[in-house]
């Protein structure tokens, strides 16, 4: 299947979903908040975790119409929010690494699940970032994968759970491109820190100098 063919397919899929389930009306009224509008309105995460709490009705509603639906104007949305909360944690006053930028990589899904959906979510927010992030960052698609497919978290209710379905489920295709970098991964919802454990040993696995997780909901 071409790489081109999956938005049309995308929106073939968000075709379907809305005639058997109608969007959700919160959503229509996200699209168009105004990013300070929704930071106001939307509650943080106390954990440290992760941006906001995926309890909020706001956010729960959000990361679904990204992850199931790929909304693009939801998606531009919450990725002003994640490039916002990066870049606050970011020492401006301190060089690049190497002299190269922080290289953030999306959390893979499986071929498998990329069929299904026809997008990954993380992917979607990464392309979604406003431009100056170019400024200070890097995105590096295709380098951690997902080549195990693995059963839905959605069941593993425990951390130990979760780490015994990921182990093994993430490889560096090119190690060379993440050795000595800065890396932070980034993923939509996180619980247990789990997916973000895997992630980091295929990192270090790798030669990835230093890493770092952020999430949008917890």
């Amino acid at each position: 299947m071409s790489v081109t063919n999956i938005p049309i397919i995308a929106r073939a899929k968000t075709l379907i979903l809305d005639f058997f389930f109608p969007k959700n009306p919160l959503a229509e009224i996200i699209e168009n908040l105004p990013l300070h509008v929704f930071m106001a309105k939307t509650q943080r995460d106390l954990s440290g975790r992760a941006i906001f709490s995926y309890r909020d009705p706001i956010v729960n509603c959000a990361v679904r119409e990204l992850k199931y639906r790929g909304n693009r104007k939801i998606a531009s949305l919450l990725a002003a929010t994640l490039f916002e909360e990066i870049a606050s944690q970011e020492d401006e006053t301190s060089p690049f690494l190497g002299g190269k930028k922080p290289l953030l990589i999306p959390v893979p899904i499986s071929k498998k699940r990329r069929r299904q959906r026809g997008f990954n979510q993380c992917e979607l927010l990464l392309s979604s970032m406003p431009p100056e992030y170019a400024n200070f960052f890097e995105t590096g698609l295709n380098l951690l994968i997902k080549p195990k497919e693995t059963k839905t978290q959605t069941g593993s209710v425990t951390r130990e759970k979760r780490l015994t379905n990921l182990h093994g489920a993430f490889e560096v295709a090119s190690p060379g491109k993440v050795a000595g970098r800065r890396i932070i991964v980034v993923d939509d919802v996180t619980t247990t820190g789990a997916t973000f454990e895997e992630a980091r040993r295929a990192l270090r696995r790798a030669g990835a100098r230093d890493i770092k997780f952020i999430a949008v909901a917890h």
